[in-house]
């Protein structure tokens, strides 16, 4: 099958380049002791479960539904961590789960005799109120008034027993030097209690698959929390897992002018690609150039009713035309579990690239899909 014959749209997984992000992150467990687990809030693609499982150590959860994909196509640590626990849900998750991290003392306290008595282990998420982000403040756990983790002036020593591990979350697509910061802040403002602890978790947001990311720096800043307090290292990145590590391949449906040549595709930002609206995010595309860089310049646009439901402005070697195939990369993360079918848009099709250079459907969405969720 060549990529002309694929289903359009369609979400394309490069196992090789999966598998070499992998290795990337495995170097760094086999090289520290540290663990590393998939953030299935990114990458979801449980197809891909025993290849990830080959090489991390497991999977972490931000609710029920990510904790049962993790134990049933997984099968390895499976960690857990959620702003607040419901009742009628807490029973499954304490069975499904080893690792379950509280946002604040009042959870704890509710449900941490539950958990422990189930042989878990109990953490709490603690907010280090370091904030190292400057262009995405809508991804900073930090930011003032944030619902997430236990500020220094309202934490309680006194309720720590059964605890055995601190977790903090601050980064987003961001390098070691901030997770050097964000320790800095998180020694002086909890240092007395790690020594206490038997595992830290550094979260998530760590790039350390992107091409410029200091690997030495990250591994520096593992073996100092091992070294000083004797304590297990976890962290949870989710992009850094598939980054770069997708496509989705689109069509060309029509074109138009308004001031500037416009292609309308079958695909959508809002529906398919949501980050490239809410970050904001240019994703990169397969032959094209930027604004000024190739002679023709096209704004690529999506075919719901949303104004605003523009992909970017790109510029080609040749004009482009109705059906034609258009690719656009790092298309693995924050697409799949984001997806929406808003307008009635058809959920893309997934396939996978094997290192044979073959490609594989996976799955298939049709009306039925659509309709499913509604009543």
């Amino acid at each position: 099958m060549r990529i002309e014959e694929l289903p359009s749209p369609c979400y394309v997984i490069d196992e090789g380049l999966l598998e070499k992000n992998l290795k990337i992150l495995n170097g760094v467990m086999e090289r520290t002791g540290s663990k590393i687990l998939l953030a299935q809030k990114a990458f979801s693609m449980f197809k891909m479960y025993p290849l990830i499982g080959k090489y991390l150590s497991g999977a972490t959860a931000s609710g029920l539904y990510e904790a049962r994909l993790g134990h049933e196509e997984m099968g390895k640590e499976n960690h857990i961590f959620s702003p607040v626990y419901r009742e009628d849900e807490i029973d499954e998750i304490i069975s499904i789960c080893d690792h379950i991290v509280f946002n604040s003392f009042s959870q704890l306290e509710k449900f941490k005799d539950k958990a422990l008595a189930a042989g878990r282990s109990v953490g709490l998420r603690i907010n280090p109120e370091c904030s190292t982000q400057v262009s995405h403040a809508i991804y900073d756990p930090c930011t003032p008034g944030s619902r997430f983790g236990v500020t220094i002036a309202n934490f309680r020593q006194d309720l720590l027993d059964g605890v055995s591990g601190l977790h903090f979350h601050t980064l987003c697509q961001q390098n070691s030097n901030d997770l050097e910061t964000t320790l800095m802040a998180v020694e002086e403002k909890f240092g007395p209690w790690l020594s206490q602890m038997k595992w830290i978790n550094f979260g998530g947001g760590h790039y350390i698959t992107e091409e410029d990311y200091n690997i030495q720096l990250l591994e520096n800043c593992i073996k100092r929390m091992k070294d000083k307090y004797g304590l297990k290292v976890y962290l949870e990145p989710g992009e850094a897992v598939a980054y770069n590590a997708g496509y989705l391949v689109t069509t060309v449906l029509d074109t138009l002018q308004n001031g500037i040549d416009i292609a309308i595709l079958d695909t959508s930002a809002t529906c398919h690609m949501p980050d490239v609206l809410e970050m904001p995010y240019r994703p990169p595309l397969l032959g094209s150039g930027a604004a000024g860089e190739k002679s023709f310049l096209y704004r690529l646009g999506g075919q719901t009713c949303l104004t605003g439901d523009t992909i970017g402005d790109y510029s080609f070697d040749q004009p482009l035309k109705s059906g034609d195939r258009l690719v656009f990369e790092n298309m693995a993360v924050y697409t799949m579990v984001k997806n929406t079918s808003f307008n009635g848009m058809p959920l893309p099709a997934i396939v996978v690239l094997d290192q044979a250079g073959e490609y594989h459907i996976v799955r298939e969405f049709d009306y039925k899909d659509f309709k499913m969720r509604l009543s």
